[in-house]
């Protein structure tokens, strides 16, 4: 995970950045206040950078080459870590969700990645690019599963997914596959790790149903909200537009099943795809 370090002790590509943007700014005399104050940002955010929980956006990692004096070389860094574990539309919204105490999706088509099994993200990420080389599939498909790690403390963050019905019901990968990633959701859902609604197709259409949203809150910071086509994504916290997507999720979750009748049709469509058979759309 981002921010620890390896099962033979060595650190990670961010938390060696974090680790020399602090004894830069120890060596030039500054506060993590007083930096935080000259980049523009707040010192919470400095200290997430120093302990490698975020990796600066481009403009932060800019001023803090121009505060520290240091020729571009955070800047170079950050997009090299960019490039090494996400799409480059995606890298800050990953570094939020890892902050986030509460985290809201609505799916459309997939199965979000945050719930995603190894074999599911496998036939997603081929799908998405069929020329990978095997060693660059595999690479992907754990970083994407990694994310999931964020499950693993049963206190935070609270997750609440509403899925369309069609992700559940399209095929990706296999009946197999498909079979297992949905006993997958509903076993999180049933330890309390999640709570998920379906949005059946019974109920024709709602305010969400053009588009995924990710809707993310924070202890320290204003809440964000992702949004993601192919090839591109947006992260905005601007307070106006997160409450638009605010409303057309409350919108979708009104128009969803509620949780259990929703994890019994999760639970049945497993069935009926372990049975090799591919669900009828209703």
């Amino acid at each position: 995970m981002t921010g620890r370090t390896g099962p033979q002790g060595r650190q990670s590509s961010e938390q060696r950045y974090g680790d020399e943007l602090r004894r830069r700014r120890e060596t030039v005399g500054l506060t993590q206040g007083e930096l935080a104050e000259m980049v523009v940002c707040s010192p919470s955010l400095i200290a997430h950078y120093e302990a490698g929980r975020r990796t600066p956006n481009p403009a932060d990692a800019k001023r803090l080459d121009q505060v520290l004096g240091t020729d571009g070389f955070f800047e170079r860094w950050r997009d090299t870590l960019a490039k090494a574990r996400f799409a480059e539309h995606f890298q800050e919204a990953a570094e939020a969700e890892r902050l986030a105490v509460f985290i809201e999706e609505f799916a459309v088509s997939l199965v979000p990645g945050l719930l995603q099994t190894k074999a599911y993200a496998r036939a997603v990420l081929k799908a998405a690019k069929p020329n990978n080389t095997a060693a660059e599939l595999d690479e992907k498909v754990v970083n994407r599963v990694e994310r999931a790690h964020i499950l693993d403390n049963p206190a935070s963050p609270t997750v609440w997914m509403i899925l369309s019905e069609s992700a559940i019901r399209t095929v990706v990968g296999d009946p197999a596959i498909m079979a297992e990633q949905l006993r997958h959701i509903v076993g999180l859902a049933r330890a309390g790790r999640i709570m998920v609604q379906v949005v059946p197709f019974s109920a024709g259409a709602h305010a969400a149903m053009s588009s995924m949203m990710k809707l993310m809150r924070f202890t320290d910071a204003p809440d964000m909200a992702y949004v993601e086509a192919l090839h591109t994504g947006s992260l905005t916290d601007d307070p106006s537009l997160v409450r638009r997507y605010r409303d057309a999720y409350d919108l979708a979750r009104a128009a969803a099943l509620p949780p259990e009748a929703s994890l019994d049709l999760i639970a049945s469509v497993a069935k009926d795809y372990d049975n090799h058979e591919r669900p009828p759309h209703s």
